[in-house]
């Protein structure tokens, strides 16, 4: 979400019925799959101007005389298709659509090299304003759910997953911060080139990069073995509040290590900017914070642990279409709650009984498990969603439930999942008719009673 309020002819796109998300009407495509991006970027921060070029190696899922593309707000200078320069292209509604000479067959791959200029904006729509996003000095970038075109050219469907390779040239005395590996950082005169690696398959709206005046803290994380590489991005002044503010976040890894399984990634780093932001920002190894969300009270810790567990629920095992979005938050809300005991503040059915009681008092309007594309964000959307999944927790008992939780993540480990999919886990995990538990939970909009406490 946002850190502020609010085809052609013959060719197979989402617009022409490519098994489009509905939450998304004209965005991705099943026509073809990316197995890889390559952005090489270069940006010049004063003027807010970035020039780039895109290659992505694609394969052909059916019959296709074109390549649609979501690219937004910048403009496409020249495109090759498999190296070949003379290759039609146009830009309209939100997409670039790049003519194949040939019909594309199934199978087939291909590679497509895009350059594109211009200076890159938010895109407005239902969920305010989502994309590249300038801040006082530097830049960030909030995906979430469908910012990615307005910084690249993509397939952006949360299915659609792919490795990338940023390369990221800016002015000297800025860092830029992407997903992944860190490969290189090299000087050349006024300007600085990082090179970043995602092996893991990432889908597009998690695609992130980060520029501003950040120095790079490591946490503390204890002596633990195995515990995970934790790096805070953050301006020097605030490094201290920085400190702080995140000084349980290695314990929280602890925990939703034991919790939920192994982490999905080779590290974890927060980015801390110096603009104060409205919501924190997920990322696919990496989370955006705001100053105002170092505080050390529950409503800042909670945020903190709610970001780092999206790292499993949300881009380790992410949605395969937005209707299930409480994969992500229900989980991630749920996550929260988990840290909320396991850091002596409040118990879990405390926490589940107080949310229970607010939704009972709010408007029972809304399906959770398809809440419609103005809802995705709704906050009932995280509560119930949490709530579902404590009804599982009641319903199996401690150690089944975390066990399935185990379960699920390492068996849909960097992959698309659905609500059916959840189910059929729930079901192997104890003798229980987990769809007729969660149904009402999910697919019904008068709230149900509070899961009752199991007989000891």
């Amino acid at each position: 979400m946002s850190s502020r309020v609010p085809a052609a002819p013959g060719s197979v796109s989402a617009s022409s019925g490519a098994a489009p998300d509905p939450y998304m009407p004209g965005a991705g495509t099943n026509a073809y799959r990316v197995e890889r991006y390559e952005l090489d970027l270069d940006y010049r921060v004063a003027s807010n101007r970035l020039g780039g070029t895109a290659v992505l190696h694609g394969v052909a899922q059916v019959p296709a005389s074109a390549v649609v593309l979501d690219f937004v707000g910048l403009r496409a200078t020249k495109v090759q298709l498999d190296g070949r320069k003379a290759v039609r292209f146009s830009q309209r509604a939100g997409q670039l659509v790049v003519s194949a000479p040939a019909p594309l067959q199934p199978g087939q791959r291909f590679t497509l090299e895009i350059r594109y200029e211009g200076n890159p904006a938010p895109r407005r729509g239902l969920w305010g304003e989502v994309g590249w996003e300038e801040l006082t000095d530097g830049a960030l970038v909030a995906g979430q759910p469908n910012g990615a075109p307005s910084w690249f050219p993509c397939n952006d469907h949360p299915r659609d997953k792919a490795s990338y390779r940023f390369s990221i040239t800016t002015d000297a005395n800025y860092r830029a911060v992407c997903n992944g590996t860190l490969l290189s950082r090299t000087t050349r005169s006024s300007r600085e080139t990082w090179v970043y690696e995602q092996a893991e398959p990432m889908a597009p709206y998690l695609a992130t990069v980060q520029i501003g005046r950040y120095g790079l803290l490591e946490l503390d994380t204890g002596r633990h073995p195995g515990q995970v590489p934790q790096h805070v991005a953050v301006p020097p002044a605030l490094a201290d509040r920085a400190r702080a503010g995140l000084a349980l976040q290695p314990a929280m890894m602890r925990t939703f290590t034991a919790c939920f399984g192994p982490y999905p990634f080779p590290g974890y780093t927060v980015v801390v900017t110096d603009d104060e932001l409205e919501i924190p920002l997920e990322a696919q190894g990496l989370a955006i914070l705001g100053p105002n969300h170092l505080e050390q009270d529950w409503e800042s810790q909670r945020l903190v642990a709610h970001e780092l567990s999206h790292q499993w629920f949300g881009n380790s095992l992410t949605a395969a279409t937005w209707q299930d979005i409480w994969l992500h938050e229900g989980f991630a809300c749920y996550a929260e709650w988990i840290w909320s005991e396991e850091s002596g503040v409040m118990p879990v059915e405390d926490r589940a009984r107080a949310a229970w009681r607010r939704l009972q008092a709010e408007a029972q309007d809304i399906l959770v498990g398809d809440p419609g594309p103005a809802h995705m964000f709704d906050d009932r959307v995280y509560k119930r969603g949490a709530l579902a999944l404590h009804a599982v927790r009641v319903a199996l008992g401690d150690d089944a439930f975390f066990n399935l939780l185990n379960s699920w993540t390492n068996t849909h480990r960097l992959g698309s999942v659905s609500t059916h999919d959840f189910i059929l886990a729930a079901d192997g995990a104890a003798a229980i008719d987990s769809e007729a538990l969660l149904h009402p939970w999910l697919y019904e909009e008068a709230l149900p009673p509070f899961p009752p406490a199991r007989a000891s």
